[in-house]
Parts: structure tokens; C-alpha cells; sequence
């Protein structure tokens, strides 16, 4: 496994080569918990700064206990918020948890590292990030993206997650290998409380390509289930198909929720997947 702290290291220099992350949320969206202080003026609910009355100023917003203190009229504005807290999931299944021959990280790894790339911008711009089905409460700054590292690599026991308190941005990570009927009654109630989100569908190359030949034995991680083939390429059309159609079927079921889809293949430009995330998470922002 590779450590957290490799990782962190890594998605650190992937961030440095994306651009800013910009939700462009309105100071009026500001209203849930969870939102994040932008340190400036605008329409939150904490208390920022006082400022002299200027004439365009409604009367209605002098502070007169402030403004009794000297000559002058004062007017308390508070702190533009915007509701951005983005929470994170990586599949634990040991098929997720999986590389082939040559891989560098698994696809569980790589998904961590997307997913940091993205995180760190987040977390320095004030937005708050958490691991979702962890318990902890989102947060920002190193302490966050540290503990979101390491959560991600321990993972959730094999549980789905539950919906967050809070509706959040989510992004969500696996293969997605299983049934679409099944996918779509796991991730119905995230979509229910949480209408953004994207799907970080991960693949290792020799699961997209399907390179075998010969007789072969494949195994499935996590589970007592081999199987033989006498000629492995002779299923290659038919394996890519259904691996086509299932991607197929995700997309689909990205889009009826609502939400983004990015794919990634292991061991592919990693900056160029983390683009296209983020790409995802903006187009909420402008869709508001």
C-alpha cells in the first residue's frame, strides 16, 4: 500500500499545476452548515468587520451601539460565506483495493490521489473537506487534508456510506463493477440529500483492454472465485462490449441523479483526470 503521506506528496505537485477551483456560488447561496468564511464582506451570518455609514447605506443598518461610541455612524456587515463543504468516499472492496502486473498503485490509490489533487486547493481556499462515512466532522486546513488521506486509505469496514448531515458536494469513488440496478439503490439517498456529486469510475488497464491470451486463471480479490479459460482472447470482443455497456449504464445513471461521471485508467496522465474532476465540480457552480 502506498503510504498517505506519498500520496499527499504527489497530489501536492498535481495541484500545483491546476488552476484555482471556482464554484462561482453566489454570496445568496450561503445559507447551510458547513459553510465556509470567505474573509471578505458579504451576505453571511458571522460578524466580520464595522464599517463607516455611507449614504447609499439603508438606515436600517447603522449599528447604533457601535456608532454611540464616537461621532461617526457605523454599520456591521458580516462575513460572505458560501456553502461549500465537499466530502470524498473510496470503495474498500478488495477488487477496488486491486492492481495488476506492473501497476503502480491500485485503483483504490489512484482515486485517493485524483481526489487529494482536488482536495487541496479546496482546504487552502477555506472550503471545508471530509471523508464521508467516517463520522468526522468536514473541516479545513493541513489537519484536514491529513486526516482525509488517511481515512480514504482506511476506508469505511466494507459499509456504503450514508447520506451526510448536511447536503454536500460528493464525489464518489470505485469501479462501479457491480450491477447498475445495484449502484443506483446504493447511491439514491446520497443523490436524494445531496444533489452534486460526481462518479470516479477507476479501471486498471488490463480490465479496459482485456490483454490475455492462452489459457488463463482469473481470480476475483476478496472472494474464493477462480475461473479458467481455454482460450482467453476469443473473449475479448465480448468482454469489451460488457465492460462498454456497463460504462455505458453508469454514465446514464450519473446523469438521471444529477451528477458528473469522470473515468480514469491507472497509470494514465493523472493531471488530465484531476482536470476533468475538476471541470465536473465547476459546472455546479455555473449551473446555479
Amino acid at each position: 500500500m502506498t503510504p498517505a503521506a506519498d500520496l499527499r506528496a504527489e497530489a501536492e505537485r498535481l495541484a500545483r499545476q491546476l488552476p484555482g477551483l471556482n464554484f462561482k456560488a453566489e454570496a445568496s447561496e450561503a445559507a447551510h452548515i458547513g459553510s465556509a468564511g470567505r474573509r471578505r464582506a458579504g451576505g453571511g451570518e458571522t460578524f466580520w468587520q464595522y464599517r463607516r455609514y455611507a449614504q447609499e447605506d439603508d438606515a436600517g443598518r447603522i449599528d447604533w451601539r457601535r456608532s454611540a461610541k464616537g461621532d461617526d455612524l457605523y454599520v456591521r456587515e458580516a462575513e460572505l460565506e458560501t456553502a461549500r463543504t465537499v466530502m470524498f468516499w473510496a470503495d474498500d472492496h478488495p477488487g477496488f483495493r486491486w492492481k495488476g502486473d506492473g501497476d503502480l498503485r491500485t485503483k483504490a490509490e489512484e482515486a485517493i490521489l485524483l481526489m487529494l489533487t482536488i482536495a487541496i486547493p479546496m482546504s487552502r481556499e477555506g472550503e471545508r473537506i471530509g471523508s464521508l462515512g467516517t463520522g468526522r466532522r468536514p473541516s479545513f486546513g493541513k489537519r484536514a487534508l491529513d486526516r482525509l488521506a488517511n481515512d480514504l486509505l482506511r476506508g469505511t469496514g466494507g459499509n456504503f456510506p450514508a447520506p451526510p448531515r448536511a447536503a454536500a458536494t460528493l464525489i464518489i469513488a470505485s469501479d462501479f463493477y457491480d450491477p447498475i440496478p445495484e449502484w443506483t439503490t446504493r447511491l439514491a439517498p446520497l443523490a436524494g440529500k445531496c444533489p452534486e456529486g460526481v462518479l470516479l469510475a477507476v479501471s486498471a488497464p488490463a480490465e479496459v483492454d482485456f490483454p490475455y491470451e492462452g489459457r488463463v486463471k482469473l481470480s476475483r480479490p476478496g472472494a474464493a472465485i477462480d475461473r479458467i479459460l481455454g482460450r482467453a482472447e476469443t473473449m475479448r470482443e465480448e468482454y469489451q462490449r460488457r465492460f462498454a455497456a456497463q460504462r455505458a449504464g453508469l454514465e446514464d445513471l450519473a446523469r438521471r441523479m444529477g451528477w458528473g461521471f469522470v473515468a480514469h485508467v491507472t497509470g494514465s496522465p493523472a493531471i488530465e483526470s484531476a482536470a476533468r474532476l475538476k471541470a465536473e465540480l465547476e459546472r455546479f457552480g455555473a449551473a446555479r
